[in-house]
C-alpha cells in the first residue's frame, strides 16, 4: 500500500507548466511540522516536494501561494533519470491524487474556498475557515499561526 496524507503550507509558489500535449503539471514544495518538539527546540518541520496534474494543478497555482496551507492526499513516487552533467539523479517526491485548501482565499485577499483534485471517493468535506476566528456562537478568539501545531 503506497498512500500519503499530507498538512502543511507552500514553502514557495507552485510551479505551473504545460507538457508538449498542453497538460498541466505543478510541483511544490511544503513545510510539515513533525508532531513532537524538544524542550527549548524550535518547532521542526520536513520539506517535502510534490506534483499535481491536469485541473488541480492549474487551481493550485491559480489559488494558492506561498504560505498557504494545504492538505495533500497522494502517494510517493520515485523517479531517476539523467542530469545535463551526465549523473544519474534520484528524485523521490508525492504524486497528489487531490490537494484541499485548508484556508480561504479571502486570508489571502479573496473570499473563495474550495478543494480541488481528482479524487473517486465520493464526497470530501469542504474546509471553510471561520472569518472572524470564533467558533460557532462563541467569542473572538486571539491565536496566530505560531501557536498552532500544524
Amino acid at each position: 500500500m503506497n498512500r500519503v496524507i499530507l498538512v502543511g503550507r507552500l514553502t514557495r509558489d507552485p510551479d505551473l507548466r504545460y507538457t508538449p500535449n498542453g497538460v498541466a503539471v505543478a510541483n511544490f514544495n511544503i513545510a510539515v511540522n513533525r508532531p513532537f518538539k524538544k524542550e527549548g527546540e524550535q518547532q521542526q518541520a520536513d520539506f517535502i516536494n510534490g506534483v499535481v496534474w491536469r485541473k488541480p494543478a492549474e487551481n493550485l497555482a491559480n489559488y494558492m501561494k506561498k504560505g498557504s496551507q494545504i492538505g495533500v492526499d497522494g502517494r510517493v513516487q520515485t523517479r531517476i533519470y539523467e542530469g545535463q552533467d551526465g549523473k544519474t539523479v534520484y528524485v523521490t517526491e508525492v504524486v497528489a491524487d487531490s490537494i484541499q485548501f485548508l484556508e480561504s482565499k479571502g486570508n489571502q485577499g479573496s473570499d473563495n474556498h474550495g478543494s480541488y483534485g481528482q479524487s473517486n471517493s465520493g464526497s470530501q468535506p469542504n474546509v471553510q475557515p471561520s472569518q472572524n476566528n470564533s467558533f460557532e456562537g462563541g467569542d473572538p478568539i486571539d491565536i496566530s499561526d505560531d501557536d498552532l501545531p500544524f
